[in-house]
């Protein structure tokens, strides 16, 4: 009943009698790969964030995060992930992977600023 509740006034959506079952962080990729979104971006050691397999740079103002899913390691909090679902202004999606708590994968605050600084436009079709 109180797990029902917290899911109801985090996201009313989502309040049903069966509740969707959690997915792991690779089904969560392998359903993004089912829909063709296969890049990740990563920040770089200049600090830029870049389309992994490219030199493609990113400024903040270029992408928004239409999704973000966390995952949370049963035993051990360094298992901590965030994945961002994020768009640019011509529509090409990415992934942003970050470990989060004590462990994140970037030293500095440069990553956490460039997130926040993200806009947020959630889309119901990655609701996995």
């Amino acid at each position: 009943m109180v797990r029902d509740l917290f899911i109801h006034l985090h996201n009313p959506k989502s309040f049903i009698m069966n509740p969707k079952p959690m997915l792991t962080l690779s089904q969560v990729m392998e359903k993004l790969r089912q829909k063709g979104i296969t890049d990740e971006i990563i920040m770089n050691e200049e600090k830029q964030f870049v389309i992994h397999s490219t030199s493609k740079a990113y400024k903040a103002e270029e992408l928004k995060i239409i999704r973000t899913y966390r995952f949370e390691g049963a035993s051990d909090p360094a298992d901590n992930v965030a994945l961002y679902l994020v768009e640019d202004l011509y529509g090409n999606k990415a992934m942003i992977i970050d470990s989060y708590g004590a462990d994140s994968n970037y030293d500095g605050r440069e990553f956490d600023e460039f997130i926040k600084s993200l806009p947020t436009e959630e889309k119901e079709e990655y609701d996995f």
